[in-house]
């Protein structure tokens, strides 16, 4: 397949774009080689600026839980495009959208539509803060919420630390009123709230991490989350941005039964437009503006055209969306593990729902301690092979791989040929 194209692209890109991409991982540095410029997308389908066509399990990073181009978005969009793109102002659509996500999420007794993920959980994170008139939050080390300051933090140098920050312009004094632990670690967060309960305003997690490539939770690691937050009067944030209505229609939260006291939405709500919503308990949310002294504002938010987009694909989560996926994601998942078996490579495949992650790794992983002691060399040349087999895989060992509803049964016998093929 050829890439003189998306070279030629990417060459103009790096000369108006920071890097040559308006994301860090679509770079491929973690791989090697040039991104792919795609040109269109349908179904489980992208197609690069040279014609070359890919089975995608990328899906615009966790978005297209359809597939692309879904004939009914697509045309509740265009719908509301003709009325206009942007209103500033309040629509029935957006109450229907809310009411919609509230159906799905018990939880969230009322809730905020912003533009991003980032937004959503940066929101969340104040919200808990203004609530509970603390300062300090927790996350765990390889759960990613987006670029606000407080969270680009790694952990400190001993158990429970304050943070440091993890990327240049984030000042140390927003660093330090973040503290990070590791995932799936019951037993340090007790520690951490017998010693500091009392300053912590918030936990957030992601309820299954997509972010370190797909990690489950232990059993009792999220119960001890939420009930470790009662007790000590934290609140606690679920980020199911890449989750939320990928794992059930209610997302992580209906899949274990579980219930957080913020949550944060973003991607498939969105339909593949920008947009995500934060929101929780009715007492926690009663603190946002106009209501309460925590402000939050935003020009787009709610705009009817993203909305529309959200209401057109939530109305089609229907539950034979999710057997499909389920039914899929299992034969992936057997499929790699007889693949690796076969030829004798180390490797770990990692699955909830439509997620999934095939780790270079020898033992299963939990943690990003785990994730890190993958060999990313490996991984980057099975990932030029299966690009050059027709296969657009996440180029990143610590993505998860998602599916979609659009993808075939032939789709995954195509995707094992090649992972068989490019492990040889």
């Amino acid at each position: 397949m050829s890439d003189t194209i998306s070279q030629a692209l990417f060459e103009r890109a790096r000369a108006v774009i920071p890097g040559g991409v308006n994301s860090p991982v679509r770079a491929f540095r973690a791989v090697g080689g040039n991104p792919v410029f795609i040109a269109r997308a349908k179904g489980a389908r992208v197609y690069g600026e040279d014609g070359s066509e890919y089975v995608d399990y990328v899906g615009s990073w966790g978005p297209a839980l359809l597939g692309h181009a879904h004939p009914d978005v697509l045309r509740a969009v265009q719908e509301a495009a003709e009325g206009g793109l942007s209103f500033g102002a309040p629509t029935s659509r957006e109450v229907r959208f809310a009411e919609a996500v509230r159906a799905l999420y018990p939880g969230m007794d009322k809730l905020r539509c912003v533009s991003s993920g980032t937004e959503a959980t940066m929101s969340a994170i104040r919200v808990a803060r203004g609530f509970t008139r603390r300062d300090v939050i927790v996350k765990f080390e390889g759960c990613y919420h987006g670029h606000a300051d407080h969270l680009l933090v790694k952990a400190g140098s001993g158990l429970a630390t304050f943070g440091v920050p993890d990327s240049a312009g984030v000042p140390e004094g927003t660093a330090k009123t973040t503290l990070t632990l590791a995932y799936n670690d019951i037993p340090a967060l007790e520690a951490l709230f017998n010693t500091r309960g009392g300053e912590i305003a918030a936990v957030i997690v992601e309820p299954v991490v997509g972010n370190m490539g797909c990690v489950p939770p232990e059993p009792g690691f999220l119960e001890a989350i939420l009930s470790l937050c009662k007790k000590h009067g934290a609140v606690s944030i679920f980020d199911e941005v890449m989750t939320g209505c990928r794992l059930a229609r209610g997302g992580a939260q209906e899949r274990y039964g579980l219930r957080a006291d913020l949550t944060t939405l973003g991607k498939i709500i969105g339909g593949g437009m920008p947009l995500a919503a934060y929101g929780g308990r009715e007492d926690v949310m009663s603190v946002v503006a106009p209501l309460g002294p925590v402000y939050q504002a935003g020009t787009l938010s709610g705009n009817p055209v993203a909305v529309a987009a959200g209401l057109a694909t939530i109305e089609r989560l229907v539950p034979e969306v999710y057997e499909k996926l389920e039914r899929l994601g299992a034969a992936l998942e057997a499929g790699l593990k007889d693949a690796a078996a076969k030829a004798s490579v180390p490797a770990t495949v990692q699955r909830v729902g439509s997620m999934i992650t095939l780790f270079f790794n020898d033992k299963p992983v939990r943690s990003w301690a785990e994730a890190s002691q993958s060999d990313t060399k490996r991984f980057a040349a099975w990932h030029a092979g299966m690009l050059s087999r027709g296969i657009y895989w996440p180029p990143s060992q610590y993505e998860a791989a998602f599916l979609s509803a659009a993808h075939t049964d032939e789709d995954i016998t195509r995707t094992v040929e090649a992972a068989r093929a490019s492990l040889g």
